[in-house]
């Protein structure tokens, strides 16, 4: 059952503030990695390189938390617990290079031959600080 972000909710989400992408592994353990975020239509979106052990954990079991905090006041945060939806290539290039403008100010330093994957998670339970 899919939950709605509040607008600033999403405003978190659309600033240059960090996320946390909790995974689990095949072990039944977490697995967490710091994370740039987005959201599009109501969805968390993360960027992230095929071949990396996040996106092995989703690919097996697609059930995800994001924990983005705000960067000017650690104690206001959102915390979304959903499901990956769709693991694209498509526009991934160019949203990790919009991402690294937001963050970075700067445009993205591809590696060679590495495949951009976005990953689009829908939100099924959002908890909220301040």
């Amino acid at each position: 059952m899919a939950a709605e972000l509040t607008q600033d909710e999403r405003s978190l989400f659309k600033e240059p503030n960090l996320g946390f992408l909790a995974t689990v592994a095949p072990d039944g353990s977490p697995h967490v990695t710091p994370v740039w975020v987005d959201e599009e239509d109501g969805k968390v979106v993360v960027n992230t390189a095929d071949g990396r052990a996040k996106v092995h954990h989703i690919r097996r079991d697609p059930k995800v938390g994001v924990l983005v905090v705000d960067r000017d006041d650690p104690y206001r945060w959102v915390s979304v617990r959903g499901r990956v939806v769709d693991i694209t290539p498509e526009g991934a290039r160019e949203h990790i290079d919009a991402l690294s403008h937001r963050y970075n100010g700067s445009p993205y330093s591809f590696t060679e031959g590495q495949v951009r994957l976005k990953l689009v998670i829908e939100p099924e339970r959002v908890t909220r600080y301040r």
